[in-house]
């Protein structure tokens, strides 16, 4: 399968969109407006468009899949850490298990790391994620501000020793919640 993993550009926001409405259409856990998750996100002051990547087809038109990290804080008190949220990633069905979701989760955090962010959060399938190195949140005591399944909120940490200090809940912005 042949891909290049790139920056998303303002050009590529229609097919980015359809990409995420088509790949979350018949998912479980989902209420099918991920698509304009996305838009609220790039439209805030949590987006950063050096972490909204896509994959894209060989001949760099067509997009297969897309993945978005943004600001998110852990908060325990007055008490603040910084991270980022991994929400949503998306790769077009007809092209899932082809490694196009691997490579943009490995390029969105190497991406991050380059960026100096320390650490990524992502609420998701606990079979899938801690193959990149993700691990329950609650290890560091870190939580969702809503019921979900404990083995489902993951962390990693791109620097070593990050989430030591930053136990809490994560405050997710606004915008996942309109």
């Amino acid at each position: 399968m042949n891909f290049i993993i790139r920056k998303e550009q303002e050009s590529d926001y229609d097919s980015t969109e359809k990409v995420v409405k088509t790949a979350f259409a018949s998912a479980d856990h989902s209420d099918q407006n991920e698509h304009k998750l996305v838009l609220r996100i790039r439209l805030s002051n949590v987006f950063i468009p050096e972490l909204s990547l896509v994959a894209a087809g060989k001949d760099n038109d067509e997009i297969l899949g897309h993945i978005l990290l943004s600001k998110v804080l852990i908060g325990n008190g007055n008490k603040k850490t910084g991270s980022l949220a991994l929400a949503p990633i998306s790769v077009l069905p007809d092209y899932q298990n082809k490694g196009i979701g691997k490579s943009l989760i490995q390029g969105a955090l190497q991406k991050a790391k380059e960026l100096g962010f320390q650490s990524v959060i992502v609420l998701g399938h606990p079979e899938y994620y801690p193959k990149f190195g993700f691990r329950k949140s609650s290890l560091w005591q870190i939580k969702a501000p809503f019921d979900v399944p404990e083995e489902a909120l993951m962390a990693i940490e791109l620097q070593k020793g990050s989430l030591d200090n930053a136990s809490g809940v994560v405050e997710y912005p606004s915008v996942f919640f309109e």
